[in-house]
C-alpha cells in the first residue's frame, strides 16, 4: 500500500522541514514554560507560520481556512512530531485549535457565538469527556444533564481535560438518559466557563509537563439550545473527535520515529568504544534498522487513512491501528534511541527522554492500546471468522 502526496502536500512538507529544522529545533529546550509555549516563541512562530502560507490549513474556505483536509494535517503533525519544541497536547502554531466538532456539528448561531470566536483567536475550547470512572470505557460516563424547562441541570466531575484551565466554553458529554446510555443516551452540551457551578478543581502534575485539569459541574444551567446536534447524538460526535485524533497520535508518531532514527544514526557514527564507531557493531544496527522499517511501514497507514477521511470513507479501525501502531512504535523508537545514547539519552542534552516520556504517554490517552486492540478483534473475528 502506497500514497503519493501531492505537489502542494510535497512543498507544504519541505517548507516546514526547513522551518522547523533551521528555526524551531535550535529552541526546543528554550521554547516552553511547563505546559505551555513562551508567549513570546507562539507570537514569534506563528507570525512566520502566517508568512510561510501554513495557517489554518484544515479549516473550509469558507471560514477563512485553506480547505486542505486531514492529510495536509497529517503532513504538519508528522513534522512537528520530529521536535519537542511544542508541548504534545496543547494548540499547535499553525492556526487556532478548531476542533472537528465545531466545524462539524454546530448550527448557524452556535457558529456565530462559539466558531468564529474560535477562528478570531478570541476563545479557546476544551473537550471534557474523561471521568474518573469513565476513560477508555467512554460510555460508562456519570455526568448528568436533566432538562428542566428550557436548561439543562448538569451535574458531575471530568478529569484529564486538556487546556480546562484556559477554555473559555467546554464540549460536555452527558448522561441525557440513563435507560438508553450509549446507544443515544449521551448528549453533548457547549458549557460557558464562566457558569456559575463550573470550577476547575485542580490542574494534575504529570511526567510529560503536562498539566489536565479536573473540572466540576455542580447544578450547572444550561441553556437547552447549546446541545450540539440532537440529544443523544453525543457519543457519536466525540468519536468524530477521537477518530480525528488518531490519526493524529499515528502521524506524530511517524515524527518521533524519524527524529530518533536521525539522532541515533549520527551519534552511533560519531561515538567510539573499545576501539571502533557504534555504527560498527550489528548490536547497534539492527535497532536502527527496527526504526527505519517502522518508519516505511506506518507511513503508508496513516498517509492512507487520512486520504480516505477526506475522501469521506469510514476510517474507524484503520484510525485504531493509526493509534495503537504509531504510540507503540514511537516509544520504541525513543525506547532504542535512548539505549544507543546511553547515559547522555538520560540528559536534557538532547531530547531523547522528553521524546521517550511522551510517547510512553501517548499509549495511554485519547484510548489506551488495549482498548484499541479489543476493538480491532471484534473487527477481526468478524471480517475473518
Amino acid at each position: 500500500m502506497n500514497i503519493e502526496l501531492p505537489e502542494e502536500l510535497r512543498m507544504l512538507r519541505e517548507t516546514l522541514r526547513r522551518f522547523i529544522d533551521d528555526e524551531i529545533i535550535p529552541h526546543e529546550r528554550d521554547s516552553y514554560d511547563g505546559p505551555e509555549l513562551k508567549p513570546e516563541y507562539r507570537e514569534k512562530w506563528e507570525a512566520r507560520a502566517r508568512e510561510l502560507g501554513i495557517w489554518q490549513i484544515d479549516v473550509p474556505e469558507e471560514y477563512g481556512g485553506m480547505g486542505m483536509g486531514l492529510l495536509a494535517r497529517v503532513v504538519v503533525w508528522e513534522e512537528t512530531g520530529r521536535t519537542i519544541a511544542f508541548p504534545r497536547r496543547k494548540a499547535w502554531i499553525f492556526g487556532h485549535d478548531v476542533s472537528p466538532i465545531l466545524l462539524q456539528f454546530l448550527r448557524d448561531d452556535q457558529k456565530d457565538k462559539y466558531l468564529w470566536p474560535i477562528l478570531r483567536g478570541e476563545k479557546k475550547t476544551a473537550i471534557a469527556q474523561t471521568e474518573p470512572d469513565a476513560g477508555g470505557d467512554a460510555a460508562a460516563i456519570r455526568t448528568t444533564a436533566v432538562r428542566d424547562g428550557d436548561h439543562y441541570i448538569i451535574n458531575g466531575m471530568k478529569r484529564f481535560i486538556t487546556g480546562g484551565g484556559e477554555a473559555d466554553f467546554f464540549k460536555v458529554t452527558c448522561v441525557t438518559d440513563k435507560e438508553k446510555g450509549a446507544r443515544g443516551g449521551i448528549s453533548c452540551i457547549i458549557v460557558d466557563a464562566d457558569t456559575p457551578g463550573v470550577e476547575v478543581l485542580r490542574r494534575q502534575e504529570t511526567m510529560m509537563d503536562d498539566q489536565p485539569c479536573e473540572i466540576g459541574f455542580t447544578d450547572v444551567r444550561v441553556p437547552v439550545e447549546n446541545i450540539i446536534g440532537n440529544e443523544g447524538d453525543g457519543f457519536k460526535i466525540a468519536q468524530t473527535w477521537i477518530t480525528f485524533g488518531r490519526i493524529r497520535h499515528g502521524a506524530l508518531g511517524i515524527g518521533v520515529m524519524e527524529r530518533c532514527l536521525e539522532l541515533a544514526a549520527t551519534y552511533a557514527k560519531q561515538r567510539v568504544t573499545f576501539g571502533k564507531p557504534l555504527a560498527e557493531r550489528q548490536a547497534i544496527q539492527w535497532p536502527l534498522v527496527d526504526i527505519y522499517s517502522d518508519i516505511q511501514l506506518m507511513r503508508p497507514l496513516v498517509y492512507k487513512t487520512a486520504q480516505r477521511y477526506d475522501d469521506g470513507e469510514d476510517i474507524r479501525y484503520d484510525s485504531y491501528l493509526c493509534k495503537f501502531l504509531g504510540d507503540r512504535k514511537g516509544y520504541e523508537a525513543a525506547d532504542r534511541c535512548l539505549q544507543i545514547f546511553g547515559g547522555m539519552g538520560l540528559t536534557t542534552d538532547f531530547p531523547i527522554e522528553k521524546l521517550w516520556r511522551d510517547m510512553r504517554s501517548m499509549m495511554i490517552t485519547e484510548g489506551p492500546e488495549e482498548v484499541l486492540k479489543m476493538a480491532l478483534a471484534r473487527h477481526v473475528l468478524h471480517e475473518y471468522g
